[in-house]
């Protein structure tokens, strides 16, 4: 019923659950949530990632870099050499963050047009990570012709103008837990404009947990309570809310 769209399985702290990652997944199958799209951020601990995940058959991956972790050089051959995991249905996360390092501006700026080069020749969608990016962001999606493969806008806390213009290049917004915060009026204003074809819900575990779980780590499990705060924002019920984002995923990842 309710998909995760964005979560980090393998940074999960698992002593919360019994030292066993099957807990957490039976915890989100008993919330009704189906399906799991775990994200890759650096492509040394992908191997490792793609092995704790390996049994699971309702959780999928992408492959990449998080735009915060440049200590390695992107090369674009072993990217695309674990993209060929079949269960990877997305390259990233990928994208630009100068709020926390500005300094690392050309090397972020490098990886994102590699990454968005590789997913053209794969065909897969991408998971972009941005935060106080706005415009390099958006241009480097239309000079590198990342529209060609779309994807998603990953927990979005930017401004409608740039929610607007993502999603005119084929991309997706998608919502975590930050819009359940008591500070993120202005958030809630954007997720009640994006259209019902276009948005997406997401933990970002073990990040980020919403209220009422806010200063626990978050888990899958807990995207329901995402979905219940749109649902409210956007004056649709829960259920609503639930169908739509989950067949929004299945669309954009032809699943």
């Amino acid at each position: 019923m309710f998909i995760d769209s964005h979560c980090h399985l393998d940074r999960l702290n698992l002593s919360l659950h019994d030292n066993n990652l099957d807990n957490v997944i039976e915890a989100a199958k008993a919330a009704k949530v189906t399906k799991l799209l775990c994200v890759s951020v650096t492509l040394a601990d992908f191997p490792e990632m793609a092995a704790k995940t390996a049994h699971y058959d309702n959780v999928f991956l992408t492959c990449g870099a998080h735009p915060l972790n440049q200590k390695d050089e992107i090369i674009p051959e072993q990217l695309l050499a674990l993209s060929q995991d079949e269960r990877v249905i997305a390259i990233g996360e990928t994208g630009l963050d100068y709020h926390y390092a500005p300094e690392t501006k050309a090397l972020q700026l490098d990886s994102f047009k590699k990454h968005i080069h590789v997913a053209k020749q794969l065909n897969k969608p991408m998971i972009i990570h941005t935060r106080e990016a706005q415009q390099d962001t958006l241009a480097l999606l239309r000079s590198e012709g990342a529209d060609q493969v779309g994807g998603i806008l990953h927990c979005f806390t930017e401004s409608w103008e740039m929610a607007e213009q993502a999603i005119a290049l084929g991309f997706y917004i998608s919502f975590s837990g930050i819009v359940t915060f008591k500070n993120a009026t202005a958030l809630r204003e954007v997720a009640a404009l994006v259209p019902d074809d276009k948005f997406l819900i997401e933990t970002d575990a073990p990040y980020l947990a919403p209220i009422p779980h806010r200063g626990k780590e978050n888990q899958p499990a807990y995207v329901v309570e995402v979905a219940k705060h749109l649902a409210s924002i956007r004056g649709q019920s829960v259920e609503e809310i639930a169908k739509l984002s989950s067949d929004n995923f299945n669309r954009l990842f032809k699943l």
